[in-house]
């Protein structure tokens, strides 16, 4: 389990392996952090 950059909770993984999130300049970010940013996340790095 990774952590989120920004919030520091931990990114969920799918029953497939696959991450409830996003991956930006080689760091993972939360599907909620996703959201509350959008546009404006890779700012937030």
């Amino acid at each position: 389990m990774e952590k989120c950059a920004i919030c520091k909770s931990k990114v969920e993984e799918t029953f497939l392996g696959k991450i409830q999130g996003t991956i930006i300049k080689g760091k993972y970010i939360c599907s909620v952090c996703q959201k509350k940013f959008g546009f404006d996340l890779a700012k937030q790095l």
